[in-house]
């Protein structure tokens, strides 16, 4: 009858156990609902804004790229992968020490423990059974590990974990370098497109009035009729690449937009108070630019750290092959009334060893050794790559400038010719399509203008971020917008300068 009660009431308890799985099984994957959707996404679009200064009627070049620094959120994402690495750093320093276990337990059985005794034989000796221990009875205990092998892991570990923080600061200062860059280019772009927006329209709005003219000294056949349909073609042409400009500059303020954390549609105007860089490096030797590069360039720091994670790599299996010292000192109770001692102390030094690590020990050396061949043949093509970089930067540098430079004498002449062309026609000495064509061109040479001064800057951002110098030296996660603000303007007013010898 016992024996049946404990079958019913396993059975009962096996039942309850595999119910209560039933509730935790995985269900079938399903799709997020369009209520999810609309929530996630309204978030979202406050999240974005969060913590961002709103915008003011004007924005100029420095503010630009301080708003960059403190809210693109490309950025951020790097400044958080960098704050996980640190925090996983941080967290990997406890695996080094001890572990100090405090456990408890509760045993029960339904009889009796019995012990027989025998003689040397095996032959029962007639005594009656003995009880060994409670049949009910409960354990506590404190107990203090210490590992030799798990140290030296952890302690390697910790390092590895260390230089990711470091690689990851090397990427976000890259990251930072193309932001930079690219909100450079964006905003002269936008500035071009303010600029001309007006003309555009207003050159548009011409070319519309010269063409019905023109329709109509064909319909009244005032002119040969190959003369007229050639005038047309021309005002055509000159309207077709109007547009295309217009087109070509619609995109510029939601670029910048997006790259500053700003609602796309910015009601702002750019002023651009300083077009021309600061800061000139053509008259520095290019092998003093090579050094400074080879010290401070982001990619190639990152692969020094690398390589050291790579040999940190190489000593942990190293370590691994070695014997293991373990330590063990606790405290323990225990409630049954069958010993004589309820709570006693012990302590313990075992060594242990993993015979089939001998086995493995070969292969991982030499993974470990091709881990950091890799990474020195990473590290010198990165060497190699960064000695070019410096050299064709300094050389589009210098064809920047000098196509800013031509583009600006270009569109000075066709301003002139525009406002020679206007005072013919206001002398009727000129036709309406000269006129037409003038303005064009000089809008094409006015865009073509702001296009080489926004690769100028552009060059000017690629030559910083290949020598490795920070737009800004300090975080800006405890700065303000206008301190950072006001770091950027005294970066830009330095301009482009080589760090000083430590």
């Amino acid at each position: 009858m016992k024996m049946k009660r404990i079958r019913v009431a396993g059975v009962l308890v096996a039942g309850n156990m595999l119910a209560g799985c039933a509730q935790f099984w995985p269900a079938p994957p399903t799709p997020v609902a369009a209520e999810d959707i609309a929530a996630q996404t309204r978030a979202d679009a406050e999240a974005v804004r969060r913590d961002v200064q709103p915008l003011a009627q004007t924005l100029t070049l420095d503010e630009a790229i301080a708003r960059a620094l403190k809210y693109n959120l490309d950025r951020r994402s790097r400044l958080m992968e960098e704050a996980l690495n640190a925090r996983q750093f941080e967290a990997g320093k406890y695996d080094m020490l001890p572990r100090i276990v405090a456990q408890a337990g509760y045993f029960t059985r339904d009889s009796d423990r019995l012990a027989i005794a025998a003689d040397v034989n095996g032959v029962p000796t007639g005594a009656s059974p003995t009880v060994s221990q409670e049949r009910t009875h409960y354990t506590t205990g404190l107990e203090f590990t210490w590992s030799l092998l798990d140290f030296g892991i952890a302690r390697y570990t910790t390092q590895q974990t260390g230089d990711r923080v470091l690689a990851a600061a090397e990427r976000r200062r890259k990251v930072t370098h193309q932001l930079v860059q690219d909100v450079s280019v964006a905003f002269w772009r936008a500035v071009s497109a303010q600029r001309l927006q007006a003309d555009v329209k207003a050159n548009l709005v011409l070319a519309e009035e010269a063409m019905g003219d023109a329709r109509k000294a064909e319909a009244e056949r005032i002119r040969s009729p190959l003369d007229s349909l050639r005038f047309q073609r021309q005002l055509t042409e000159n309207m077709r690449l109007l547009e295309a400009i217009e087109q070509e500059l619609a995109t510029a303020r939601f670029e910048l937009a997006g790259l500053i954390n700003a609602p796309v549609v910015m009601n702002t105007t750019l002023v651009a108070q300083q077009e021309m860089p600061v800061g000139d490096l053509m008259s520095v030797p290019v092998e003093q630019l090579e050094e400074v590069a080879l010290a401070h360039n982001a990619d190639l720091r990152e692969q020094m750290y690398n390589r050291r994670i790579a040999v940190t790599e190489a000593k942990k299996v190293i370590a691994r092959a070695y014997p293991n010292i373990s330590l063990d000192l606790g405290a323990k109770y225990d409630s049954d009334r069958y010993l004589v001692h309820h709570d006693w102390a012990e302590a313990g030094l075992q060594v242990s060893y993993n015979l089939l690590n001998l086995l493995a020990l070969p292969a991982q050396k030499q993974a470990a050794e091709a881990g950091i061949a890799l990474a020195d043949q990473r590290r010198l093509a990165m060497h190699v790559a960064t000695v070019t970089q410096v050299h064709v930067a300094r050389e589009q540098l210098i064809g920047a400038r000098k196509q800013f430079q031509l583009a600006d004498q270009l569109w000075v002449l066709d301003d002139r010719i525009t406002k020679q062309m206007a005072s013919r026609e206001q002398a009727q000495a000129g036709s309406k399509l000269e006129r037409v064509a003038a303005q064009t061109t000089a809008i094409v040479s006015l865009l073509r203008r702001y296009q080489a001064l926004a690769q100028w800057h552009a060059a000017q951002s690629r030559m910083q971020a290949t020598l490795g110098l920070d737009p800004l030296d300090r975080s800006t996660d405890d700065l303000t917008l206008g301190e950072v603000m006001e770091a950027v303007r005294l970066q830009m007013s330095r301009g482009l300068s080589l760090p000083a010898k430590q």
